[in-house]
C-alpha cells in the first residue's frame, strides 16, 4: 500500500526557515522522480521542485534560491530546506511523484507571517 506522510511545517516569521520531510512506503523509491507541492487557500497545487532518482534538482522560480529539495533513497525520504520564507509561502506542503501521481498524504501546513 502506497503511503507519503508529511511532516516539518509550522508557524514562522517572514524570513525563517523550516524544513519538510517526506517519507514514502510501498513504492519503488530510487526509480521516481519526487517532487514537492504547494497548495494556498483559494488556489490550485503548484509544482515547487522535483529531484530525479540520481539527485538532479528543478524549481519554480518563485522558489528559486530560496528552497533546496533532496532525496535520500535508503530511506526514501524527501526533503525540502525552505529559508528566507515569504508570506506568499503559506500553503500546505505536499510530496509525491512528479506524474503520475500516488495517493495524495494529509500535507504539512507552513504559515509564514509577516
Amino acid at each position: 500500500q502506497v503511503q507519503l506522510v508529511e511532516s516539518g511545517g509550522g508557524l514562522v516569521q517572514a524570513g525563517g526557515s523550516l524544513r519538510l520531510s517526506c517519507v514514502a512506503s510501498g513504492i519503488f523509491f530510487s526509480v521516481n522522480t519526487m517532487a514537492w507541492y504547494r497548495q494556498a487557500p483559494g488556489k490550485e497545487r503548484e509544482l515547487v521542485a522535483s529531484i530525479t532518482g540520481r539527485g538532479a534538482t528543478s524549481y519554480a522560480d518563485s522558489v528559486k534560491g530560496r528552497f533546496t529539495i533532496s532525496r535520500d533513497n535508503a530511506k526514501k525520504m524527501v526533503y525540502l530546506q525552505m529559508n528566507s520564507l515569504k508570506p506568499e509561502d503559506t500553503a500546505v506542503y505536499y510530496c509525491n511523484r512528479e506524474s503520475a501521481f500516488y495517493p495524495w498524504g494529509q500535507g504539512t501546513q507552513v504559515s509564514v507571517s509577516s
